[in-house]
């Protein structure tokens, strides 16, 4: 079971928010909108993007990362280090 079950609506309903801004996104280049304005819907569209990454590896650490972690051993660590990975991803980006 992935760690993010129990929030799998929360999840889908975000991103098809965020799917939405996409497409609003589309429509301002396609109408020829002022380019501040739609770098303006760039930046809520990634900062929504930000929140659901951050509220899926929240999920992945209560659930995934702790698991492991009670069960303690290799998986442990390797369940650190790929929630490490992923940080650092998010972080960069």
């Amino acid at each position: 079971m992935a760690g993010y079950s129990a929030t799998k609506q929360d999840h889908a309903m975000r991103l098809r928010r965020v799917e939405g801004q996409i497409r609003g996104l589309q429509r301002m280049v396609e109408d020829d909108k002022y380019c501040i304005d739609i770098l303006t819907q760039v930046s809520a569209a990634t900062s929504a993007l930000k929140a659901f990454s951050l509220s899926l590896l929240e999920d992945h650490l209560a659930h995934c990362v702790a698991e492991a972690a009670r069960k303690g051993g290799p998986e442990a660590d390797a369940k650190v280090k790929e929630a490490t990975d992923a940080i650092a991803r998010l972080v960069r980006s």
